[in-house]
C-alpha cells in the first residue's frame, strides 16, 4: 500500500513537473518506447507467478501501462482533457487491481472488497469530472456546482452501497442497526 502510495505520488508529481514545458514529438517518441518496454518487463514479471497473483500482478502491469501512457499524451499535449484521462487512468488502474485482489476472498468479504472498489473508483471518476468542468468553466460556475453536486451524490451512494454490504456479515438486530446507521452516516 505504501509503494502504491508513493508511486503515485512520484507519478504525480512527474505529471505536474513534465506539464510546465509541453514535450517534442522526438521526446514523445522516445518515452512512448520506454513505457512500451517498461510494460514489457513488468508483464514479463508476471509469467512466473500462478493463479490470481499472475492476475493481479498483470492488471498492475496494465494499469501502469495506461497511466505512463495518460501521462506521456498529458506531457505532450496538456489539456484539460488530458489531464482528466490521467486521473482516470489512474483510477482505473487502482480499480481493477483492488477488484483482483479481491478474487483472493469469497462470501461476504469478497463482496464488501468490490464494494469498496468500486466506492473508490467511483470516487476517482467523479473528481475527474470535478477537476474537467472546474477548469473548462470556472470553479464556480453554474455547471461546475451542478458537476460537484451530482458527483457527491454518486460518491455517498457507492460509499452507502459498501456500507450496506458490510452490514450483511451481522444478523437480527445487529444487522438491523448498521444497516439503519448506514442509512443516516450517508442520509439515504
Amino acid at each position: 500500500m505504501k509503494t502504491r502510495l508513493l508511486m503515485l505520488t512520484i507519478a504525480a508529481a512527474c505529471a505536474f513537473g513534465g506539464n510546465a514545458s509541453a514535450l517534442t514529438k522526438a521526446e514523445y517518441g522516445t518515452q512512448k518506447d520506454q513505457v512500451k518496454a517498461a510494460y514489457k518487463a513488468d508483464r514479463d514479471k508476471c509469467s512466473a507467478l500462478k493463479s490470481n497473483a499472475k492476475d493481479i500482478c498483470v492488471a498492475d502491469a496494465k494499469g501502469k501501462e495506461k497511466v505512463a501512457k495518460a501521462e506521456l499524451e498529458s506531457q505532450y499535449k496538456p489539456s484539460t482533457k488530458n489531464s482528466r484521462d490521467v486521473a482516470m487512468a489512474k483510477g482505473d488502474a487502482v480499480y481493477n487491481v483492488a477488484k483482483e485482489k479481491c478474487d483472493d476472498l469469497s462470501g461476504n468479504a469478497k463482496d464488501v472488497c468490490v464494494k469498496d472498489a468500486k466506492a473508490a473508483h467511483v470516487k476517482a471518476k467523479e473528481d475527474a469530472k470535478v477537476v474537467k468542468v472546474s477548469r473548462e468553466s470556472g470553479a464556480r460556475s453554474e455547471k461546475a456546482m451542478d458537476v460537484k453536486k451530482d458527483a457527491a451524490e454518486d460518491k455517498r451512494e457507492a460509499n452507502y452501497k459498501a456500507a450496506k454490504e458490510r452490514c450483511d456479515s451481522l444478523a437480527g438486530n445487529a444487522k438491523d442497526a448498521c444497516q439503519k446507521e448506514a442509512k443516516v452516516k450517508f442520509n439515504m
